[in-house]
């Protein structure tokens, strides 16, 4: 079963995209605003995004978040105890399998994914 959502990035979206994912697991709703946090704080609130999750071939659930800026690329930061921003990757990266960047001319997606998390989370 793939979602797609178009949306636009703002701190509103957030729990609406929440909402949106209550069938998936935790984990996957918790990379999925992540990764739309990261436009609102990188691109800018309000930039246009496509998110989808998708089962994988290998029984991986992946999701996806597609913006229109190519050149905003995210970031492993190590953020310290007292840092108030920084962290967003740093979980995605302890919860997936592995993450990446698909880039293209006029956009990119940002993805990650996450073993067997087929149904409703913990």
């Amino acid at each position: 079963m793939t979602l797609e959502l178009r949306l636009l990035a703002t701190p509103k979206a957030v729990p609406e995209l929440r909402h949106h994912l209550r069938a998936h697991s935790y984990d996957v709703r918790l990379c999925a605003t992540e990764l739309v946090t990261n436009v609102i704080d990188h691109v800018g609130e309000g930039t246009p995004v496509t998110v989808r999750v998708l089962g994988t071939d290998t029984g991986h659930m992946r999701v996806e978040v597609t913006d229109p800026d190519p050149r905003a690329l995210p970031v492993l930061l190590r953020a310290t105890a007292t840092d108030e921003h920084g962290r967003g990757m740093a979980l995605l990266d302890a919860l997936a399998t592995r993450w990446g960047v698909t880039p293209a001319a006029d956009h990119k997606t940002v993805w990650c994914e996450l073993n067997g998390l087929t149904g409703k989370g913990y």
